[in-house]
């Protein structure tokens, strides 16, 4: 298969097995009649519905077809990455297997980009066909908290449906609940980002694998983003900014000690204002300690590149580059076995 094609397509599955093959025939359809070479890279998460059985298939009947299988289910964002680490393409295109993304609106982002040299377009489902209360308002309340603690101006974090650059997206390192800042991250990147409406469509098959409980870890993830997008490479200005507080805290408190057992005599042992220094120089001290390790921490962090946050027991279709890449993200930078592993593995199952 053509190691460089125009458009590679990356669509996380995780328990679809009535979607895939509709999915499959609405994208062939599109991408042909956009006259581009094009790879479609189904990434099982882990599925128990058979899904996997139809995506082998898939693969087996059409080359086109790229499968990697995980070892478990290890998360969209996991399996958005080992997506967008195999792909080969020109413009990456991201979508959801479950059918509520609309192929169509593919060849416009992918216009779009092309056009005004945007190396991200991501999609806004301005008519969400989802639940109100328990999916559309706390994206609704999620989105414009990312957006003002990220002062990136966005509608929509949660559609899958982007068209990146491919040197943008094997940028990305990819974590947690992260996929969903992929805009922000690129951003930071330098990247030129543009958020174009996009068609939204009820699920028809299966059930959501959304809810509130996903809404609270992708807060946690907006305070690690913003970690990363602020301090990630000077993590002492952050802790050292708190340890010079806490100093000062504990500064002040212990001269109004002082002042009170001189000027009046009070005993300090069952003064409030003593255990506050005591605590404020002790956090004083754990913070610019946080700040030495993160210092440190960062720096080995950009040196290694750890390894990736997904475990791949078979692939299909696998394309030289794509082998290669992949062999480097699973084996990091100390272990060439763990590639030597997957390659043969992935050219035993094509």
């Amino acid at each position: 298969m053509d190691d460089h094609p125009s458009i590679s397509i990356v669509v996380p599955i995780h328990n679809e097995v009535e979607n895939i093959p509709i999915l499959y025939r609405e994208l062939v359809q599109v991408l042909e009649e956009m006259g581009r070479d094009f790879e479609i890279i189904w990434v099982d998460d882990g599925s128990s519905d058979g899904s996997l059985t139809v995506l082998t298939e898939l693969a087996n009947e059409d080359g086109r077809n790229v499968v990697i299988e995980f070892r478990r289910n290890f998360g969209q964002t996991a399996a958005m990455q080992a997506g967008i680490d195999a792909s080969s393409g020109k413009w990456v295109v991201t979508l959801d297997g479950d059918l509520q993304n609309d192929p169509r609106d593919i060849p416009e982002m992918v216009r779009v980009a092309e056009a005004e040299r945007v190396d991200v377009v991501h999609g806004w489902r301005r008519q969400r066909q989802d639940k109100w209360l328990t999916r559309r308002l706390p994206s609704l309340i999620a989105n414009r908290l990312i957006s003002r603690v990220t002062r990136f101006p966005i509608h929509d974090l949660g559609c899958t449906l982007k068209v990146i650059d491919r040197a943008i997206a094997g940028e990305l390192e990819l974590y947690g609940e992260m996929h969903r800042f992929i805009p922000i991250l690129a951003h930071w990147r330098g990247a030129r980002c543009k958020e174009v409406v996009t068609h939204h469509r009820p699920r028809r098959f299966g059930e959501t694998k959304y809810g509130l409980s996903r809404t609270i870890r992708v807060l946690l993830d907006l305070v690690t983003v913003h970690f990363m997008l602020r301090y990630s490479a000077r993590p002492m200005q952050w802790f050292g900014l708190l340890g010079m507080a806490s100093g000062m805290l504990a500064g002040v408190a212990l001269l109004a000690v002082l002042a009170m057992k001189l000027a009046w005599g009070t005993d300090m042992t069952g003064n409030p204002l003593l255990l506050v220094t005591v605590l404020a120089t002790m956090l004083a001290v754990q913070f610019v300690s946080l700040g030495i390790l993160g210092e440190t921490t960062a720096r080995i962090f950009f040196r290694t590149r750890g390894l990736a946050p997904y475990a791949i027991r078979s692939a299909h279709n696998l394309s030289d580059g794509a082998e290669r890449r992949l062999d480097a993200k699973a084996a990091g930078r100390s272990s060439a076995s763990a590639g030597r592993s997957l390659v043969e593995s992935s050219r035993r199952a094509a």
